[in-house]
């Protein structure tokens, strides 16, 4: 039994420490995750919150055949969907700074992501495509995973990833060549 299934079993049994422990490594990855579905920091945050107290909450549904972080992002992701509304659909989430507007620091870390290939991404692809991508390449996960957490078939996956990255490569070309027409 792994260290994982340990602290689950113990989390199980009403242990706060073990699911704080079981739910550690998760935190940053899961915020970051966020950070691209939300309209602003502090939303990601309270999803990220509700994403947590669910998981606590309904830890005796998880069932041990697929990957916990699997389990743990299908609830983040559903947790996100309930936070957008449709008139938020087209903003580009990880540049809009509504609540730190006037933060210079947070300014300058947007600045300097503005060629980062997932706000790229996150311009070209539509969200669950982005989902799919993301919890492939930044999470590296299995296709099994991205499906049964994106409540997908695994064909669905394969073929949405394959769309995805032929997309982006489009899209990066595309840039590159009004790149070098300007430079």
């Amino acid at each position: 039994m792994t260290d994982e299934l340990k602290l689950i079993a113990a989390a199980k049994a009403g242990s706060a420490d073990a699911f704080a422990d079981l739910v550690r490594g998760y935190r940053e990855r899961l915020l970051r995750f966020l950070l691209t579905r939300s309209p602003s920091y502090a939303d990601a945050e309270d999803v990220l919150q509700d994403t947590l107290i669910n998981a606590f909450r309904y830890l005796h549904s998880y069932d041990s055949r697929w990957r916990f972080s699997t389990w743990l992002y299908r609830i983040a992701i559903r947790n996100a969907a309930k936070l957008r509304s449709p008139d938020l659909a087209d903003v580009a989430i990880v540049g809009d700074l509504r609540d730190e507007e006037n933060d210079p620091l947070q300014q300058c870390i947007v600045d300097s992501e503005s060629d980062n290939l997932w706000l790229s991404a996150r311009e070209v692809l539509n969200d669950e495509v982005y989902a799919a991508m993301w919890l492939r390449y930044a999470e590296d996960m299995s296709v099994k995973d991205i499906a049964k957490a994106l409540d997908r078939s695994t064909s669905w996956a394969k073929v949405n990833l394959m769309r995805g990255r032929r997309v982006l490569e489009t899209h990066m070309n595309d840039a590159a060549d009004k790149s070098e027409a300007y430079g």
